[in-house]
């Protein structure tokens, strides 16, 4: 090579380094070096960084069953309207994703903006401060869900704390009706008129709903739990009577009971999820196609063993099968479908640990014959025909002088369902070491 040739090549050497110099300026400029981008038009500040840097491990930390088609949907949906669905985490992460869900959905969801932010406080609809990230499904900030289909947003960086409440928000221009809804959240969400999906302040949300819409799961990437509980249940799950927005099921208990306990005694770092449906059966689904309150046999691939990262199982089922059958029920029809759910958990190594059915008497459906029935379940679980290991609800909650009926103070006064107190105690009986290891090679 000449002397004149290496200058050459020397010379565009340096031309290049410059351009790319000038390139990565520009680009930290731009999005001020700290991953916020500013949305010009609207003038507002979006802090979007879609690739996780953290290391950690994704578990659930919180999720919803679909439950149905909300009533008076079917056409528009909830088209014009941004809805932003409040959820409180059972395990904190530097990172975040999200699901959502048209199952019952007879049109395409379109979805054309969705954020995510941490509450500025528990129950309301205020972002706090320099928490809003805009969310991506397939680096696109706008996905289109089909008809009983669902998508998962890509990963994105926002520091997730334990036991906050978090802000998603969605916003469809389109009629898309009917929403798929979980219709007992026992928290209030968020409707505001156009699209609001970066109001920080919260003040366009004006409208409140009992509902969670669209949204069945919040997954962090969090380096305090290595796993995910599933819990598969009913209303008694659901916690249909706890206080709303008191985060008093009995799920939430037993998640802070893990979080305290983690690490000491053996105790699994899990997460809990709650996958209540109230009205659900073990056995039987509801109308449509598809079926409205899915059976739980229905639905147990979905809501337990597609969840992420699920390390266990626990069930709480049987209970509507008793009361919602006109004709008297055989309980071996239904011990018969709770062993399949232990089957399929099995198949995937996952430990089953099965509630007892808790007392109804003084309850509208209560009679002697389907107290009958129960009581025959109960014998084949505490006999350990069903599951793995056994939480005994029904020994820790009914009245020790009439065990046919739950303990007055653990009774949220319909003589079916407990009150904060009762679902603590269920909470407080459960076993944490059942949680560990893995399925038995053989029940």
């Amino acid at each position: 090579m000449t002397k004149r040739h290496g200058y050459a090549l020397l010379a565009a050497i340096l031309a290049v380094v410059v351009v790319l110099s000038a390139a990565i300026y520009v680009g930290v400029a731009a999005d001020g070096g700290n991953g916020a981008r500013t949305d010009v038009a609207g003038g507002r500040t979006s802090h979007n960084a879609a690739a996780p840097a953290s290391t950690g491990t994704w578990v659930g930390a919180w999720s919803a069953s679909p439950a149905g088609a909300e009533p008076g949907t079917e056409t528009n949906g909830l088209a014009g309207r941004s809805v932003r669905n409040v959820v409180h985490t059972a395990a904190g992460g530097t990172s975040a994703r999200i699901t959502l869900s048209n199952l019952y959905g007879q049109q395409p969801l379109s979805i054309t903006h969705a954020t995510i932010a941490v509450a500025a406080t528990a129950n309301n609809a205020a972002a706090s401060a320099d928490s809003m990230r805009r969310l991506t499904f397939g680096g696109a900030s706008t996905v289109v869900v089909p008809p009983g289909g669902q998508v998962m947003s890509d990963a994105v960086r926002v520091r997730i704390p334990h036991g906050a409440d978090v802000l998603v928000t969605t916003y469809s221009p389109t009629p898309s009706g009917p929403v798929t809804y979980h219709p007992f959240a026992r928290q209030l969400s968020y409707v505001a008129q156009g699209d609001r999906t970066e109001d920080v302040s919260g003040v366009s949300y004006t409208e409140q709903s009992p509902y969670w819409r669209y949204l069945t799961a919040l997954d962090v990437q969090s380096d305090e739990a290595a796993g995910t509980v599933v819990v598969l249940g009913d209303s008694l799950t659901d916690g249909i009577t706890s206080t709303v927005g008191a985060n008093h099921r009995w799920t939430d208990v037993l998640s802070e009971r893990l979080r305290a306990s983690a690490g000491s005694g053996g105790t699994p770092r899990y997460s809990v999820v709650n996958q209540g449906i109230s009205g659900n059966q073990v056995l039987a689904a509801g109308l449509g196609r598809p079926a409205d309150n899915p059976s739980g046999l229905s639905r147990f691939g979905r809501d337990v063993l597609d969840r992420t990262n699920v390390k266990a199982v626990v069930i709480d089922l049987g209970v509507n099968d008793i009361l919602r059958n006109p004709n008297h029920v055989d309980p071996r029809t239904i011990t018969d479908g709770l062993r399949t759910l232990v089957r399929q958990a099995h198949a995937r190594g996952l430990r089953v640990v099965g509630a007892t059915l808790m007392p109804f008497h003084g309850h509208r459906g209560y009679t002697d014959a389907r107290d009958a029935v129960r009581q025959a379940v109960n014998a084949e679980i505490r006999a350990g025909k069903v599951y793995d290991d056994v939480v005994d609800f029904d020994a820790a909650l009914r009245d020790p002088y009439n065990p046919r009926r739950l303990r007055t103070d653990y009774d949220s006064g319909d003589h079916l369902h407990p009150s904060d107190k009762g679902y603590q105690r269920m909470a407080d009986v459960f076993d944490l070491g059942d949680l560990k290891g893995t399925a038995p090679a053989e029940l």
